[in-house]
């Protein structure tokens, strides 16, 4: 297990070199810089001096070697656009702010998409099953997008019960505010349903008719004693080793559903800094978000062998 876990950490960095890499050089090859609307009205002598300051007068092997070097001790960059705006201090200010709404969604879509995943194993081939199948397709294949737009019309617009946009801050920034939280964690909550639904329904049919339910059904056990002590004991293996990119999902926030909604969390400032060519934190918040999701899939790995013991490890023998 240690020469397994200490590999898979080594791929991890390597896998994070790669995209730090690649999302430098894709940035650079972007035409222009985002410096040249600040430097078009300046003094020659004053457009060197910001170009300087921000390291774009060095070749660019020397500007990635630089860039490499500070990302690995921390520093992620500053804004081209809004002077002094650091990644890490973005962070501090707009990730709790994507946090509470993805959590938000996370929860709701999670328990609900896990009580439709049981509804449907229960009673599959009714109009029950057809309808959480129905629902799951439907969810999945709209984009939050379409969803956000036609809730803001309905209840914000035509029944006027929410507000269209905003996010609770101050005080009110994890436990306030929510009627400015409902309409955004319904939107972003619907492919969690469908995800779950699914994913659980498959897996509990899978188990279903194991042998040792067979033997529980035999003993006179009843339906609710082996649906909780043997189904979804089993059915939750493939549920745990999704729940961590779900939890990473809703930490990164969503970038259409903050701009829509104007939420002033990562996902909406990634998206200005995209449209501002603001390279410098398009590359540090990629980087950030890329640890991320990295390191969940990592502790996804550890989690599926610690919790399945019929999964073996590369190199270990059969007993």
């Amino acid at each position: 297990m240690l020469r397994y876990t200490i590999r898979r950490f080594f791929e991890l960095l390597l896998t994070l070199f790669l995209i730090a890499t690649a999302t430098f050089f894709l940035l650079e090859a972007v035409p222009g810089d985002p410096l040249t609307e600040r430097a078009d009205h300046l003094p020659e002598a004053s457009r060197a001096a910001l170009y300087e300051r921000y390291g774009l007068d060095k070749p660019i092997m020397e500007r990635y070697v630089l860039t490499m070097k500070k990302m690995c001790m921390g520093d992620f960059g500053e804004s081209f656009v809004y002077a002094g705006q650091t990644v890490t201090g973005l962070l501090k200010t707009r990730l709790p702010v994507s946090a509470r709404l993805g959590i938000q969604q996370m929860l709701l879509g999670v328990t609900v998409g896990l009580l439709l995943g049981i509804a449907a194993a229960m009673k599959r081939g009714t109009w029950v099953d057809y309808a959480v199948v129905t629902l799951s397709v439907l969810f999945i294949s709209i984009p939050h997008l379409i969803f956000g737009l036609l809730l803001q019309k309905l209840f914000a617009g035509t029944l006027r019960w929410l507000p269209t946009i905003g996010w609770p801050s101050g005080a009110d920034l994890w436990f306030g505010g929510w009627k400015y939280t409902i309409l955004p964690t319904l939107t972003g909550c619907f492919s969690y349903i469908a995800t779950y639904a699914r994913l659980l329904k498959t897996s509990m049919l899978d188990v279903v008719n194991q042998e040792y339910v067979l033997t529980a059904e035999s003993k006179g056990l009843s339906q609710g004693q082996i649906i909780r002590r043997h189904i979804l004991r089993n059915a939750f293996i493939p549920v745990m080793t999704q729940l961590p990119m779900s939890v990473a999902m809703c930490i990164t926030g969503s970038f259409f559903i903050e701009s829509i909604y104007a939420i002033p969390g990562i996902g909406q400032y990634y998206v200005t800094a995209v449209n501002n060519q603001d390279l410098s934190i398009v590359l540090g918040e990629t980087v950030l978000i890329s640890i991320l999701y990295i390191l969940v899939l990592f502790v996804t790995d550890i989690l599926y062998v610690v919790v399945d013991p019929r999964i073996q490890l590369p190199g270990k023998k059969h007993r």
